[in-house]
């Protein structure tokens, strides 16, 4: 992700998909301009239903969506967080109560680490995999 924008994201994803600006841009309901201005980081706005349509029609997988909300989060002049996250964040005092405390400890990357990978060990857990496909 070092380097790229959100811009730069869905056009690489659009190209790999191998679907021309104008033909994406209508397929998603917008000008083939204002779509050469998002992948340009012209524009930094777009609609949630713009958003995730764009990942509906170019197969995103649901990391790479994560990755594209990240993106565009980062490319807004104000701060915010991914389109994603603040329903999650607003409903569960908990979870800001976890967000500040670990801003104040300044909390390490090998910390959030340990803490992604104990939830992820969870998710396998409880989620397995259907053994008569596999």
């Amino acid at each position: 992700m070092a380097g790229q924008t959100f811009g730069s994201f869905i056009m690489r994803k659009r190209e790999e998909r191998d679907h021309t600006l104008r033909g994406f841009a209508r397929m998603l309901g917008i000008s083939p301009v204002y779509l050469s201005n998002l992948e340009k980081d012209r524009r930094r706005d777009p609609a949630d239903e713009i958003v995730d349509k764009i990942a509906v029609l170019l197969l995103m997988s649901r990391d790479e969506k994560t990755e594209m909300l990240d993106l565009l989060a980062k490319a807004k002049k104000k701060p915010a967080v991914a389109s994603d996250l603040p329903e999650y964040i607003n409903e569960r005092d908990i979870v800001r109560v976890a967000l500040r405390t670990a801003k104040d400890a300044d909390a390490t990357d090998e910390e959030w680490q340990e803490f992604i990978e104990r939830l992820q060990k969870r998710i396998i857990r409880d989620d397995p995999p259907d053994s008569e496909g596999d």
